[in-house]
């Protein structure tokens, strides 16, 4: 079995310059330590620009051609967390420079910080010894800067990711004045959000008491304005009864009217924003070349696809589907001690959107994919160790990403009746 962190150990050697590097939005801390973890040369502080990042290169070029080193520096690594987004531009400058630029878990050095010091005293110029150190013992992993179209699949997902927080949050606002100001128009349009009857409506007389000012020609007009056939006389005087019923609120009416009506403005460009970057995702994903193969599996569409490979990068950087499972934190974990054996669950040691995504694309997938039903109904109803149904789902979701990776390292597309296999069919049949 390979041991990956003594891989890495051995590659820090008595020739190797370690540069522990504590980030922060304007001034940057730097140690520097020798392979054993002893502290070479004095610390040193650095602001957040051009001028600061070269005088970090000009001191470790200094270390290096300090004569009276028992071993000369040959090599540096230079270690960071990847907290925030400051610490991006530094890595890519240093990157440039031909410099190796690794990435330390942020967790390790808030639990390591004590160790030397036996004090939970946090600072940044002590932190950045602590990144060194734990750099000198292998901790630390590679950082993935992608620069390809996978950076602008990255781009694209975050924003989406954010464009649709909002969205939602917009939404929420809405419905929450909705139900206090006319909660029966729910009775009358199932969905107001989204017709384009209801959401004139919610622009020109959203409550009770103005639909009841406005009588039914002035709404039926209204409604006009927005569809011509699809809403009918009926519909308005349903709309009618509901407002000389109901039992909203009155008070505060021109502001309330006001902030829907912001809210409206909100909710459409929100919309418009999401159909733009889904149409750059559709582009995006093409020129990966690997839109055939994922969008042939059942229940993935583009926009699924592209957030995927947003979040993931190129699938096949990692040597097996397992590793994208960590990636997203989706291992298993347990907590046991002599006698007492816990349960296992999920680390959620990883990215928690690509973890969201994988939940989100597997709760679809049940839903459509026939394979991916058969296997979620084996595992809830099982005679032996049944899972509960979100268990099942995070079993689901690690199973997608086998079948993505194996289709993009093998070059084909989805076919159904090699996905579970012969075994698993057979225990499916048995079940």
């Amino acid at each position: 079995m390979i041991n990956r962190n003594n891989d890495r150990i051995e590659e820090i050697t008595p020739t190797t310059l370690i540069v522990g590097i504590d980030i922060a939005k304007s001034v940057h801390w730097a140690r520097f330590v020798d392979y054993r973890g002893k502290e070479v040369g004095k610390a040193l502080s650095f602001k957040n620009d051009r001028q600061g990042f070269e005088s970090i290169v000009t001191r470790i070029q200094e270390i290096i051609k300090t004569r009276d080193l028992p071993t000369p520096f040959e090599s540096v690594i230079i270690g960071m967390e990847p907290t925030g987004h400051y610490w991006k531009a530094l890595s890519k400058y240093l990157m440039k420079r031909k410099y190796r630029v690794v990435c330390v878990n942020p967790y390790h050095t808030k639990k390591a910080k004590e160790l030397d010091d036996n004090s939970p005293t946090k600072n940044d110029k002590k932190d950045a010894l602590t990144i060194a150190k734990l750099v000198s013992n292998g901790r630390f992993f590679e950082p993935y800067l992608p620069d390809d179209i996978y950076s602008e699949l990255r781009v694209l997902t975050n924003t989406r990711f954010s464009v649709m927080k909002h969205f939602t949050a917009t939404k929420n606002k809405i419905t929450a004045m909705l139900d206090e100001y006319f909660p029966e128009i729910w009775t009358v349009f199932r969905k107001p959000l989204e017709g384009k009857a209801a959401r004139q409506i919610l622009r020109s007389c959203p409550f009770p008491t103005l639909i009841l000012e406005m009588g039914e020609a002035g709404v039926l007009s209204e409604i006009k304005k927005a569809v011509k056939k699809s809403v009918g006389i009926s519909k308005v005087r349903q709309l009618i009864n509901a407002a000389a019923t109901s039992v909203g609120v009155e008070y505060g009416l021109k502001s309330a009217k006001l902030r829907l009506g912001q809210l409206l403005d909100d909710l459409g460009q929100a919309e418009r924003h999401i159909s733009e970057i889904e149409t750059a995702m559709e582009q995006a994903i093409i020129a990966t070349g690997y839109a055939e193969q994922i969008l042939s599996i059942k229940g993935i569409g583009i926009v699924t696809a592209a957030m995927f490979l947003g979040e993931v990068g190129d699938p096949l950087r990692f040597h097996n589907a397992k590793q994208i499972n960590n990636y997203a934190g989706l291992n298993l974990t347990e907590d046991s001690s002599g006698k007492s054996k816990s349960g296992t669950c999920i680390s959620k040691r990883g990215r928690s959107q690509l973890r969201a995504l994988l939940y989100q694309m597997a709760y679809t997938m049940v839903g459509c994919n026939k394979e991916m039903r058969m296997l979620y109904k084996y595992l809830t109803t099982r005679k032996d160790n049944p899972l509960k149904k979100k268990q099942a789902l995070v079993v689901i979701s690690k199973k997608i990403t086998t079948i993505i990776y194996s289709l993009l390292k093998k070059q084909t597309v989805y076919v159904p009746e090699l996905v579970l296999g012969a075994v698993r069919l057979e225990m499916i049949a048995v079940a």
